[in-house]
């Protein structure tokens, strides 16, 4: 129902298979030559291979599938020309705030004067609107494309959520229209005049159809050839998250995607005590009798951080793990009920809570990811150009 909404709306186009003509399959056998390569479906890694009766038929080295290839990358490149740095911000686990950093790394730059787009390629499970403050929203069609929703004067947004006719529809689609849509957000929304300083993908968790396929994409966009300009690894300090994560570094290692860093996110819980709730061992509120007597016996306490690990760090912890990955360590966030509010009012956390436990580390990643990918100026550039 979802994809007979949007192909009626026009906002989607059937794609049977995204499979590049050049690139491995994303199901295909370890070892693959390529659908390309003159041993298609011959070599011995090719044996079982699903793909295997398709690449040897050469349907992906025939003439007319290399020029289809040829013009998807020209399309790819086109769209994403006036894109200064690709972010993907990764995971191989599930709920462990990626949405949460993409959201307001993304809405720390754009309050930093920088033009950025938030893209959100989690197709099954899109939560970007909500946390960006754009849902509801609707994107519309024109001549150059898709004009996505702006959450400020600087911040872009897309998603699949404002194709969809019903909030709580879902998505229930195999890995090529997935793929498919994830192809038409690249090339055809228009992110504006003079173009991005700064593209977020927040992808879904794993290692899956949908990483294969944005990598493979940045690259056929990025004239440099080198596809994203680097991913943001989140993870939390348990092992249960390490162990998925350490498979992310290798998903981005195999695919030579820059690590920009990884980043520990919820990493204890801060709150003033002021802020905290208690409870009598009848499991009763006592939270104004506590709060009343520290005001008159210790009011110094009331100001403190209560501080507390809620995940059991593994180890070294994500730290340890960076290091011998041999990536950055972007840092700790805090879990923080205010970086939590932000996300669900739909508003920047730095700037909103700027006095709360989690701003400050936040605001320091984005330090160093502004370090890392630095934007030129290009009228400034021109000016001392001139004066010299």
């Amino acid at each position: 129902m979802v994809l007979f909404l949007l192909r009626k709306k026009g906002l989607i186009e059937f794609c049977p298979s995204t499979m590049s003509s050049a690139a491995a399959p994303s199901n295909a056998n370890d070892g693959c030559v390529g659908p390309t390569s003159e041993e298609a479906g011959k070599a011995a890694a090719c044996a079982g291979c699903p793909n295997q009766v398709a690449c040897s038929s050469g349907a992906f080295s025939s003439p007319a599938a290399l020029a289809a290839k040829e013009k998807e990358k020209a399309n790819l490149h086109n769209a994403l020309s006036e894109v200064s740095h690709v972010i993907l911000v990764l995971s191989g686990k599930g709920g462990v705030g990626k949405s949460t950093v993409s959201t307001q790394v993304a809405q720390a730059l754009s309050s930093r004067g920088y033009s950025v787009g938030l893209l959100d390629v989690d197709i099954c499970g899109p939560s970007i609107p909500r946390m960006a403050g754009v849902i509801g929203r609707e994107v519309h069609q024109s001549q150059s494309g898709w004009t996505p929703v702006y959450a400020n004067p600087n911040l872009a947004v897309m998603s699949i959520s404002f194709l969809l006719e019903e909030g709580d529809a879902a998505v229930v689609w195999r890995g090529p229209r997935k793929n498919g849509l994830i192809k038409q957000f690249l090339t055809e929304t228009d992110w504006g005049v003079g173009g991005l300083d700064y593209l977020i993908i927040d992808t879904p968790p794993g290692t899956s159809d949908e990483h294969i396929s944005i990598v493979q994409y940045l690259n056929d966009a990025r004239s440099s050839g080198q596809g994203a300009s680097g991913a943001i690894v989140v993870t939390t300090p348990e092992e249960v998250s390490l162990a998925d994560v350490r498979k992310e570094l290798n998903f981005c290692k195999k695919t030579s995607t820059p690590v920009l860093g990884v980043i520990e996110n919820m990493s204890g819980l801060q709150t003033k005590v002021s802020d905290m709730r208690f409870m009598n061992d009848e499991s009763n509120d006592c939270t104004n009798d506590v709060l009343s007597l520290l005001k008159e016996k210790c009011p110094e306490v009331l100001s403190m951080m209560a501080v507390t690990d809620v995940f059991p760090p593994a180890g070294a912890g994500p730290k340890g793990m960076a290091e011998k990955f041999g990536v950055p360590y972007l840092g700790k966030l805090p879990l923080d009920p205010n970086l939590l509010k932000a996300c669900e009012d739909g508003v920047s956390f730095v700037d909103q809570y700027p006095s709360s436990p989690g701003a400050t580390p936040l605001n320091n990643i984005v330090d160093k990811l502004i370090l890392a990918l630095p934007v030129e100026d290009d009228e400034e550039d021109g000016a001392d150009a001139m004066e010299t």
